[in-house]
């Protein structure tokens, strides 16, 4: 068995909040370093649970756990590059193994391009169009993850000035929510995988009320 971490490590960044405190260290002299971690339940590897866009969604806690592992086709599309769009077009030529029940992993390699802390990361990488979620809906997968800003929209987020977008904007939630299809936003080292198909595995804490949970997301491979 082979595993292949899919998670980015979690540093400060200027989109997200995470920061922490040792309120005891050994270099203090105590007998056991604990750490506070204060972290939005949206930053790096995460999951979002169907509350973070429905206001009558289930919360994380109240998700099953199985919502986020099981079957995975790995989809290439690495020949996208700055701006591209995932359409339904580019699914059906290189997405052909992805099957019902699939959590479909969309592969561009944008963080091997750009890195994550890097403005250029969020206004300029691949996006999933509109066409691109209807053709995931019809193939029935029950997840999606991306290593890439899933929504054209999300951009807006480090414009200047800031542009708030509108519900429907956010086109990956907007379509896959209500049909029951949760996401994995911000995987990493999908060209690790090396194969079309694997088990993925991204469990998330078990947070009452929280509208995601960051995950640290495997691959497993026989």
């Amino acid at each position: 068995m082979r595993l292949v971490d899919l998670s980015f490590p979690i540093t400060p960044h200027f989109r997200w909040k995470a920061e922490s405190e040792r309120p005891a260290t050994h270099a203090a002299g105590d007998p056991l370093q604990s750490t506070i971690m204060t972290l939005s339940c949206h930053a790096y590897t995460h999951v979002d649970a169907p509350l973070h866009f429905l206001p009558d969604g289930r919360d994380i806690a109240a998700m099953p756990v199985d919502q986020w592992m099981g079957e995975a086709a790995v989809v290439d599309l690495t020949h996208l590059g700055a701006n591209g769009e995932v359409t339904a077009k580019a699914l059906e030529e290189r997405g052909r193994h992805v099957q019902p029940g699939d959590i479909a992993l969309l592969r561009t390699d944008w963080p091997r391009k750009e890195r994550v802390d890097s403005p250029r990361f969020w206004s300029e990488g691949p996006f999933t169009g509109e066409s691109g979620c209807r053709w995931l809906i019809e193939r029935g997968v029950k997840a999606v993850g991306y290593d890439y800003p899933p929504d054209f929209c999300i951009r807006d987020s480090i414009a200047t000035p800031r542009r708030k977008p509108a519900r429907d904007e956010y086109t990956t939630h907007a379509l896959f929510f209500p049909v029951g299809i949760t996401v994995i936003e911000y995987l990493t080292n999908l060209d690790q995988i090396g194969a079309p198909r694997c088990r993925f595995i991204a469990l998330p804490l078990r947070l009452e009320g929280a509208d995601g949970s960051p995950v640290r997301a495997v691959a497993v491979l026989d």
